[in-house]
């Protein structure tokens, strides 16, 4: 009799998982004959690589795979990594800080001492938040100040920019130069608009402000094609502004944002701007130095992290991803941040993903380094590590992806296709690459996660990113 009942255990046994192969095998089937290897095998394919992940977690099984292992560039899809170990090391609670203290005696008003601002890495800093700072200074009592302003940026190390970054992509404000002590991401914007023919160009700076030298050598006109150009003298690395070329009387303004060479001192310039706004004296010199340990607090402007998290993923800010990653490293080491030490803790998300960090390589936190190499299998294993582990965090991470047709850099994607609205995740561009990895609810309700990499094409990345949109809508009408 128990021999009998354990024969019959062991047969419903392997009909169960025969029955879940079959499934499996149908899924997959149904994928592939829907159209996604008709679409691999396209001319575009030709000279480039595709790598595709998909599982299904509703179901908790795998339904396609292509090239899965392969190691191919992450683009910004390497922000799913540094944002998700963020959630996990530093906690949903976790408040970026921006600092002010004095030394010496206030005296009638008069601060007989030093001002510092000490940095924590907010990327979301901003003048009206120098502002804020600035009337809690003076409302602390302060309506002068004899010594000078210092930066305290020594809780970073001095690399400027992330390994593997190109040089040529000074003076993009995708490429912002990086520091404990941000304002308006490290960029100003310049606002152009014609003036009467023949004369120079009308240049606005936002924020305005005197911390860059002017260059104007453009000129209006009335016939001809607009030729104008807006730089920064980033060769001499110089906050100099040149602008150049011929810009149409009948021309629309136009805005140019650019990174700020030393943005710490950009930080300083805006400060002691404010200073003047708000009626506080101040004749004395700005500079960096490390915070006096006499100094006393006067107030502190603090950021929680979850608006950083949802800003980095749906405008795929490469400037807080670094500073996310740096925070971690803060996190781990308590001084002097640097993109290896927190890439430990990316790591560690990795490996409780269930896989190997040695089998990747990875330098930054935004995905701008043409060094970084993950695979379509690791970028869906961290999406399922969340879903089935940290559902708290899960959630958080969902909510921070761009929404196909509606937000983010997905706002013009999938607008009339049946994945409108349907597909949560993140895009990934450099020159040659396209990538989108995340979650999609299908027709039936089931979640999938699911990572595609297509990159070393030449030319635009529109056919990529309709390739990907495809493939997209095949998994949404399949499952």
């Amino acid at each position: 009799m128990i021999t009998q009942k354990k024969n019959l255990f062991i047969l419903l046994f392997v009909v169960s998982l025969f029955l879940q192969a079959c499934v499996t095998f149908k899924q997959e089937t149904v994928l592939k004959q829907n159209g996604i290897d008709s679409l691999l095998t396209s001319d575009f394919f030709k000279s480039s690589q595709a790598a595709i992940s998909v599982y299904d977690l509703t179901e908790n099984e795998s339904i396609y795979q292509h090239n899965e292992k392969l190691l191919l560039r992450p683009a910004s899809n390497q922000k799913i990594l540094t944002t998700g170990a963020a959630y996990l090391f530093l906690g949903d609670d976790y408040n970026f800080k921006t600092s002010v203290y004095h030394t010496g005696e206030i005296k009638d008003s008069l601060c007989n001492g030093d001002i510092y601002i000490v940095g924590g890495f907010d990327p979301d800093f901003k003048s009206t938040d120098l502002d804020s700072l600035v009337r809690k200074i003076k409302l602390f009592g302060i309506n002068g100040i004899t010594g000078n302003i210092y930066a305290d940026v020594s809780a970073m190390d001095s690399l400027f920019w992330g390994e593997g970054w190109m040089w040529d992509d000074d003076p993009e404000s995708f490429a912002a130069y990086l520091t404990p002590l941000t304002i308006n991401k490290n960029s100003v914007r310049v606002v152009t608009r014609p003036n009467s023919v023949g004369k120079p160009v009308i240049a606005e700076l936002i924020p305005s402000t005197n911390s860059f030298m002017l260059e104007n050598s453009s000129t209006t006109v009335d016939t001809g094609k607009t030729t104008l150009k807006v730089t920064r003298d980033w060769i001499n690395r110089k906050n100099k502004i040149l602008i150049s070329g011929n810009l149409l009387k009948s021309a629309k303004p136009d805005t140019v944002s650019l990174n700020v060479f030393n943005p710490a001192f950009y930080f300083l310039n805006l400060m002691r701007e404010s200073f003047e706004r708000n009626g506080i004296l101040f004749s004395g010199k700005v500079d960096t130095l490390k915070l006096n340990k006499n100094a006393v607090i006067i107030s502190s402007y603090e950021r929680s992290i979850d608006p950083v998290i949802v800003n980095t993923n749906k405008t795929s800010d490469n400037l807080s991803a670094e500073l996310l990653l740096r925070a971690l490293s803060l996190s781990l080491a308590n001084k002097h941040a640097s993109a290896k030490k927190g890439i430990v803790m990316v790591d560690s998300l990795i490996t409780l993903a269930g896989l190997s960090p040695k089998d990747y390589i990875i330098v930054d936190g935004s995905g701008l380094s043409f060094y970084d190499l993950l695979s379509a299998e690791l970028l869906t294993k961290v999406l399922k590590y969340f879903y089935y582990k940290r559902p708290i965090i899960f959630k958080k991470l969902f909510n921070s992806f761009p929404i196909s047709g509606y937000d983010g850099t997905l706002k013009n994607r999938m607008k009339e296709a049946s994945t409108y609205k349907h597909v949560f995740a993140k895009t990934g561009s450099l020159r040659g690459v396209s990538n989108l990895s995340g979650y999609l609810m299908s027709r039936n309700d089931h979640l999938i996660a699911f990572s595609i990499l297509i990159q070393n094409y030449s030319g635009s990345s529109n056919q990529a990113r309709a390739i990907q949109d495809n493939i997209c809508k095949i998994i949404f009408e399949t499952n």
